[in-house]
C-alpha cells in the first residue's frame, strides 16, 4: 500500500495553478441534502482552485424517467444550484432496465434479499453517457462510491483516463446499517457479500482516497496492492457560534436515529430539564420508526432547516451525542468550524487523527450521565447568556485539517504521485 497521506498542518499555500487547462468530470450519486452531496462541492470548488474546468456528472441510484426529467430529479435539482461546476451533466437507469432478463437477475433478484451492493451496480451499468458528453475532452475522473464506476467506464469509452475513487467508508458497512428493519426474504445477503462486490469495483481506480482514519486503515488491510490515500473532506465553513442556544444538527439515517434515541431515552431523564433545540429531518425519522418518543420530545424538534448556516450562528453548545455510525461525521466537522463548545461522545470524532481530549473547548463524555452533567453545566452557561469565543481550539482544527485550503493542497499532493 502506497502511504499518501494529507499534508500536514502549516503546509505553505499552494503556488500557481497544477491543473491549468485540465478538465476533471467529478463523478457522483444525485443525492442532496447530505454529507456526501457537501463532500461533492467541495471536491469541485477544490480542483477548480487548482486550475481546473470542473464539470459535474450526477447519476441516479434508482430507476426513473429519462435524466433529469421525473420528482427526484426536480429535488436535487432544486437542492443542488449551489454545486459550483463549470458544466453539468446527469444521468440514470431507465425503468424499461425491468425488461431485462440480466437486471432482474443481476440487480433486482440480490436486492430482494438485502444485496445493495449488486443493486447499485446494476443502475451503474444501465445509466448511459450524458448526451453531449462525448464533446469533453476529460484528464481526470474524480469518482464518488465504488458503484458508480460501472457508469465511470461508460464515460471513458474506451480512453485511457485517470480515475480518482473516493470511498466515503465502506460502503458495505452503511448497506448493512440501511438493511435494518427493511423487508428482504432469505437467503440474506451479508456484510461479506456486499463488500466483495465493492473490493472488486474499486481495484480498477488508480487511486483510492479515503476521508477517515478507519477507512483508510481497513481499504488498506482489505486491498493491500492497490495504491491509497487518506485526505480529509472539506467541509464548506460555517458561521461562527455567536448564540446561546444549545443545539444538535442531524439529518434522517438509521445510524443518527439510534445516537439521537440513546440521548432521548438515556441522556435527557438525567439532564434535570436542560434544553435543547435538534435541527434537520431527523424529525420525520423519530416519528417514523417512534411515534411515543417523538410525542414525548416533540418540542425539541425544529425540523428541517434551509439555511443550516443560521443554527451555528445562533448557537451556544454543540451535542455530538454520537453511539453510533461508521466512517468521519459531517456534522462533527461543522460543529467543530462554528467554535461553540462541544459536548461528545469519543464516538463523534471517529475517523480523526486527533485526539478530542486536547481540545479545551470540548467535553467528552463516556456514558449517559456524564453526557448530562456536561449538559446541564452548558444550560448554566447559557442562562447567563455567555456565548462562544471569537477563536478556539476546535476552529483551529478546522482551519488547518477540514477547510478548503487543506483539501486543496492533500489533493494536489496525491495527484503528483498519479503523474510520477
Amino acid at each position: 500500500m502506497d502511504d499518501i497521506s494529507r499534508a500536514p498542518a502549516g503546509v505553505a499555500p499552494l503556488l500557481g495553478k497544477p491543473l491549468a487547462g485540465k478538465t476533471v468530470a467529478v463523478v457522483h450519486a444525485a443525492w442532496h441534502s447530505c454529507g456526501s452531496y457537501q463532500v461533492n462541492v467541495s471536491q469541485i470548488a477544490a480542483y477548480r482552485a487548482l486550475g481546473a474546468r470542473v464539470v459535474s456528472v450526477a447519476m441516479m441510484d434508482a430507476l426513473g424517467p429519462r435524466a433529469p426529467e421525473g420528482g427526484r430529479w426536480d429535488a436535487y435539482l432544486d437542492a443542488s444550484r449551489d454545486i459550483g461546476a463549470d458544466r453539468r451533466y446527469y444521468s440514470g437507469a431507465s425503468r424499461s432496465s425491468f425488461l431485462s432478463p440480466a437486471f432482474l437477475a443481476r440487480g433486482y433478484w440480490p436486492l430482494i434479499h438485502g444485496d445493495q451492493a449488486s443493486w447499485l451496480i446494476e443502475i451503474a451499468r444501465r445509466s448511459p453517457p450524458p448526451e453531449d458528453f462525448d464533446g469533453e475532452s476529460v484528464d481526470l475522473i474524480h469518482a464518488n462510491h465504488f458503484f458508480t464506476l460501472p457508469f465511470v467506464e461508460r464515460l471513458k469509452q474506451g480512453e485511457s483516463i485517470p480515475v480518482i475513487l473516493e470511498t466515503q467508508d465502506i460502503q458495505a458497512r452503511q448497506f448493512v446499517l440501511r438493511n435494518q428493519g427493511g423487508f428482504f426474504i432469505p437467503p440474506y445477503a451479508d456484510y461479506s457479500d456486499m463488500l466483495a462486490v465493492e473490493l472488486d469495483w474499486m481495484r480498477r481506480a488508480d487511486l483510492c482516497a479515503h476521508l477517515n482514519e478507519e477507512e483508510y486503515r481497513d481499504f488498506g488491510n482489505l486491498l493491500p496492492e492497490a495504491r491509497h490515500a487518506l485526505i480529509y473532506p472539506a467541509v464548506p465553513d460555517v458561521p461562527r457560534a455567536a448564540g446561546a442556544q444549545i443545539v444538535i444538527v442531524a439529518s434522517d439515517n438509521y445510524a443518527n436515529y439510534k445516537s439521537l434515541r440513546w440521548f432521548l431515552t438515556e441522556v435527557a431523564p438525567r439532564a434535570g430539564g436542560a434544553k435543547v433545540a435538534i435541527y434537520g429531518n431527523i424529525d420525520e425519522g423519530v416519528k417514523r420508526r417512534d411515534p411515543a418518543l417523538y410525542e414525548a420530545h416533540v418540542r425539541c424538534f425544529m425540523g428541517r432547516v434551509d439555511n443550516i448556516a443560521s443554527v451555528y450562528k445562533r448557537a451556544g453548545c454543540v451535542l455530538l451525542p454520537t453511539v453510533e455510525g461508521h466512517g468521519l461525521s459531517i456534522k462533527a466537522v461543522e460543529a467543530l468550524a462554528c467554535g461553540a463548545p462541544i459536548i461528545a461522545t469519543p464516538h463523534a470524532f471517529r475517523g480523526m487523527r486527533i485526539d478530542p481530549a486536547t481540545l479545551s473547548n470540548v467535553s467528552l463524555a463516556h456514558d449517559a450521565a456524564e453526557f448530562a452533567q456536561f449538559w446541564r453545566k452548558a444550560q448554566a452557561r447559557s442562562d447567563r447568556g455567555d456565548t462562544p469565543g471569537a477563536a478556539s481550539d476546535t476552529r483551529l482544527l478546522y482551519e488547518e485539517a477540514f477547510s478548503l485550503a487543506a483539501y486543496a493542497r492533500a489533493l494536489a499532493a496525491a495527484l503528483e504521485t498519479l503523474s510520477a
